[in-house]
């Protein structure tokens, strides 16, 4: 591949993820990628966006929780035939074209879809996993939702399962293990802009080597 700079993040519902990729992304002046990739698969797709936006990073979860099977039975089912592939399946290979092609063309950031994952074989991408302590994570989406904190604490539990579920089927590794990324940073004890530092400190590092 090429020698563009690549940082991916994973992130649980509420740690912020999003923010911090965008405010990085601006630090650096390099492109972001996260639900601008929903609508590129769509149009690939030639589905609308709305569609696409109700099976990215959750619709597995829901069809897990639907029937008794394992993630080797949900791949030999994808298999069987185009027909059969679930739209969840198309809208991720949609992506995972998408992604490798951004990749080829500049420095940037791309927040979650098994990102860190799909570029596997780039050797200059940095796969950060974002987290932050449960009571943060409520208030956060208490104050974005506008919820109480019994629906806040139910979004945030469906929320990443959800994730959780898509990551691990489509990569079979665990969401948020320090295995199956490079660095995990605690955002309840860096905060958002904390955070961007620590990640602009090692880009600028990565860039230089």
């Amino acid at each position: 591949m090429t020698d563009h700079v690549i940082i991916t993040i994973g992130r649980e519902f509420g740690s912020g993820g999003h923010e911090i990729g965008n405010r990085l992304a601006e630090r650096l002046n390099i492109p972001l990628y996260d639900h601008n990739l929903i609508a590129m698969a769509a149009r690939k797709l030639a589905i609308t966006n709305e569609e696409a936006s109700q099976v990215d990073e959750s619709i597995l979860g829901k069809f897990l929780s639907g029937y008794v099977v394992n993630t080797g039975d949900y791949t030999v089912f994808m298999r069987e035939g185009e027909d059969t592939v679930p739209l969840s399946d198309k809208v991720f290979r949609a992506q995972k074209e998408i992604i490798l092609e951004l990749a080829k063309r500049s420095s940037c950031i791309f927040v979650g879809r098994c990102a860190d994952y799909i570029l596997g074989d780039y050797s200059n991408c940095i796969n950060v996993f974002v987290h932050a302590y449960r009571d943060d994570r409520v208030r956060r989406i208490m104050q974005i939702y506008k919820l109480d904190e019994r629906q806040a604490k139910e979004k945030i539990k469906r929320v990443d399962k959800g994730r959780k579920l898509y990551y691990e089927a489509h990569t079979g590794r665990e969401w948020g293990s320090i295995e199956s990324h490079d660095i995990l940073l605690n955002v309840s004890l860096l905060g958002v802009e904390g955070t961007v530092d620590a990640l602009e400190s090692i880009y600028r590092k990565w860039e230089q080597s």
